[in-house]
């Protein structure tokens, strides 16, 4: 590697510096592509799926051990807080055990021959294989997680991966590649590469990658996908703006603690976090009351500190903008509960606004930071209608007690999943999970992406033995 330029990794909530580590050149990002690509196209030396298994399970075990430092890695590099983080940790290792067990998932079936006299004669079947070189370009907000499901899956499939993480959070990606490599991981199927953004384009479109993994902003995703060479596949994963109904008849002592978790879990910088709440005008103001007093209570702090709640922003820039945006719903009108200032130069106050103006940013877009907006409505078709109209379309939620409501509510609103009496952020590792529309393409969760990560091929044999 080149020592003439270092990425500085830093603590989003203090600005110490943590780390820092070289930048590949162009040379560097072509020599491991072409170490990918020749594994792939080496079918002998291909890793069996009983070794990947073997693996797999040494790395997990591996993992189990490393716990706390894990924890702290990702909790100083991402600013997520420690509680947090450790939960993330958790589920970073239970995803290596889903991914393994689905590795025996991995199968064709038998396509009926002998339907008509042409198809005489024959037995037919699928078998799935490895697709081929994935490219792995991820987040800064799981930065554990998002790893093993854009890396962990692509190796149990069998393809050589090659994962660029997010430049603010490259330690935790580190941490899991040497993992893998103790674990027993030949050199070259698991590579990280760290560079700049013009060299990230280099790798997602290059001829030699037949599956690119990314997770980020819109805008990018789309880009890439533009450029992608001609039979590349890809699944996008963007952000969304999370809607929530909410009807008079709901559980408002149950309901509570679930939307301050989802609207301010790791500082709202999740793609599924609640951001817009539609409430039946009778009980609207005093649930948005009932939330600002809960985000008040909340401790924003050092995400190394185990009583810390809501962490800082990843960039100054971010505490800047989210600033912005609530400062130009306020002054649209919006009413300001709690919060609305900045703590510190790299944290923010849980905010919660109450009827923001729906032309206002806030309302528009992804606020990706601590501020929940709730609107009265007296209509649930037209909140409905204001929820859908946004051209993000990810997770939502509806709470009620009426199980028409909730089902005629789940078929209108338009979304990849809509929980019911629950927060938009829930999600199990092994369910699909993505953005429609702007918000991406195709489906991650464990299964899901390493079924897409392989490809089907058909056998068909002809024998005078057959019927």
């Amino acid at each position: 590697m080149t020592d003439t330029k270092k990425l500085k990794i830093t603590s989003p909530y203090d600005q110490h510096l943590i780390r820092e580590l070289p930048l590949m050149d162009e040379s560097e990002v072509e020599k491991t592509i072409q170490k990918a690509h020749g594994l792939f196209l080496n079918q002998s030396g291909w890793i069996p799926a009983h070794k990947r298994i073997e693996i797999l399970e040494k790395a997990r075990e591996i993992m189990e051990g490393k716990i706390e430092a894990l924890t702290k890695t990702a909790a100083e590099e991402g600013g997520k807080p420690y509680k947090d983080s450790k939960v993330e940790v958790l589920r970073a290792i239970n995803g290596v055990k889903i991914a393994t067990e689905e590795i025996s998932r991995l199968r064709g079936e038998q396509v009926p021959m002998g339907l008509t006299a042409a198809t005489s004669n024959r037995l037919a079947f699928t078998i799935r294989e490895p697709i081929g070189v994935v490219a792995s370009i991820s987040a800064f907000n799981h930065p554990l997680n998002l790893i093993v499901h854009q890396t962990i899956t692509a190796f149990a499939a069998g393809c050589p991966v090659i994962i660029k993480p997010a430049s603010t959070t490259p330690l935790s990606c580190l941490a899991l590649v040497d993992i893998l490599k103790e674990a027993g991981v030949p050199e070259g199927w698991v590579q990280m590469v760290l560079c700049a953004n013009e060299l990230t384009e280099k790798l997602a479109t290059d001829k030699r990658v037949n599956f690119l993994s990314f997770i980020g902003s819109g805008k990018i995703g789309w880009y890439l996908k533009s450029k992608l060479a001609p039979g590349t596949r890809c699944a996008l994963e963007h952000g969304g703006a999370a809607p929530v109904i909410v009807e008079p008849d709901a559980d408002v002592e149950d309901m509570l603690p679930l939307l301050v978790k989802g609207g301010f879990y790791h500082a709202g910088q999740v793609c599924v976090s609640v951001q817009k709440v539609f409430a039946q005008e009778e009980i609207a103001r005093e649930l948005a009351l009932d939330m600002a007093s809960a985000a008040k209570k909340l401790k924003v702090g050092d995400p190394l500190d185990e009583d810390t709640e809501v962490g800082p922003l990843i960039r100054t820039s971010e505490v800047d903008r989210v600033e912005e945006w609530v400062k130009e719903a306020v002054d649209g009108g919006a009413e300001l509960l709690c919060g609305g200032k900045r703590i510190s130069d790299t944290c923010f106050e849980p905010t919660v606004l109450f009827n923001p103006p729906h032309e206002a940013k806030v309302s528009k877009e992804e606020i990706f930071g601590p501020v929940v907006c709730i609107y009265s409505y007296s209509d649930r078709t037209k909140a409905i209608e204001l929820a859908n109209s946004l051209e993000y379309h990810f997770q939502a939620a509806v709470f009620t007690k009426d199980i028409d409501r909730a089902l005629d509510t789940v078929q209108k609103l338009n979304a990849t999943a809509v929980m019911v009496n629950d927060h938009t952020a829930f999600r199990a590792d092994w369910m699909p999970f993505g953005g429609r529309d702007a918000s991406g393409e195709g489906l991650g969760g464990i299964p899901h992406s390493m079924h897409d990560m392989t490809r089907e091929k058909l056998m068909v044999f002809r024998s005078k033995m057959l019927p």
